[in-house]
């Protein structure tokens, strides 16, 4: 995957945070550590994104749907 360089704004707390972690060796760089956090902050998103959509799902309805179009399949799959 390709990298791009972009500039960033950070509170002078967070970047005395970053330095202290690129300090004790935790990331080797500003960058590392920035590209890490929002990395995770996305995979998160995306995951609570799913569970959302998940939380929508009637199991009971769903499971129904299932049956009912399993037997009316199975009827016609070819023989193998």
């Amino acid at each position: 995957m390709g990298k791009e360089k972009i500039a960033i704004t950070l509170d002078e707390e967070f970047v005395g945070q970053l330095d202290r972690l690129v300090r004790e060796r935790v990331f080797q760089s500003r960058s590392q550590a920035i590209q890490e956090a929002v990395s995770e902050k996305l995979l998160r998103m995306k995951h609570s994104r799913l569970a959302l959509e998940l939380s929508k799902l009637q199991p009971a309805s769903e499971k129904a749907m299932a049956d009912e179009g399993m037997t009316e399949d199975v009827r016609h799959w070819p023989e193998y």
